[in-house]
């Protein structure tokens, strides 16, 4: 078996990459500008921090870690940093590896990074495989719609028997493209025994109310036909 993936850490930062790109990698792909034109800011979901990457080796989506709400007003990319191990953008990039390998739909990582700022603060990027022709499951809300809702249950539903826990499963960090997608592992992680326990319920809570947020427009029984739906391939 080959590397998961190659390791570099230096007095102010380091990087993670996947073998198949250890050749042509560059600490720069984390800077946007480093790609110029080949960079497109993601309109929706990124929140001002993701980018289309149109790389020579495939497209891409490069995102910076980035802090929302109130606390995103003051320290927007800042992290404390602790460790190396627990880098943000390493805890989800080795999760995503292993998720990956397991056949599970999420984006193939390609690289993790961070650079410290003083003796205390990081700033981190990760950088993947981008989704072909992905939308957002908020963009699937028509009758005709009650199908991909059901899919978007099962494969949540496939998580969920792993073991795995998504800290922010809502309508925008699911993707239908060729098939279901989850995307956006950031404090996710793989509970151990994960079989049963609340933490399923709370995380279809959570999603129930990012439905009700985003298609809150919605008519109310088309609304619940979806999420009943999503309910049904989730049970099925």
């Amino acid at each position: 078996m080959g590397k998961e993936y190659i390791k570099h850490i230096g007095a102010t930062g380091g990087y993670l990459v996947a073998p198949s790109f250890e050749a042509s990698f560059e600490e720069g792909w984390f800077d946007p500008d480093f790609w110029g034109d080949l960079a497109d800011p993601v309109s929706k979901g990124g929140r001002g921090a993701a980018w289309f990457i149109h790389a020579a080796a495939g497209d891409l989506l490069l995102r910076h870690f980035c802090r929302g709400g109130l606390p995103g007003r003051f320290l927007r990319r800042d992290y404390v940093y602790t460790r190396v191990s627990q880098v943000r953008s390493f805890v989800e990039f080795r999760l995503l590896r292993k998720l990956y390998s397991q056949g599970l739909p999420v984006p193939e990582p390609i690289a993790a990074g961070y650079q410290r700022h003083g003796s205390v603060f990081y700033h981190a990027s990760i950088l993947m495989r981008r989704i072909p022709d992905a939308t957002p499951l908020s963009d699937h809300a028509g009758f005709s719609d009650l199908g991909v809702w059901q899919d978007a249950g099962a494969c949540i539903r496939r998580f969920h028997d792993a073991g795995v826990y998504h800290a922010d499963l809502n309508c925008m960090n699911i993707l239908v493209s060729d098939q279901i997608y989850l995307i956006d592992f950031d404090r996710g992680r793989i509970i151990s025994g994960g079989k049963g326990g609340d933490w399923k319920k709370a995380n279809i809570n959570r999603l129930k109310r990012s439905v009700e947020k985003l298609l809150g427009h919605l008519d109310a029984s088309l609304r619940e036909q979806l999420w009943e739906s999503l309910l049904s391939g989730y049970r099925r």
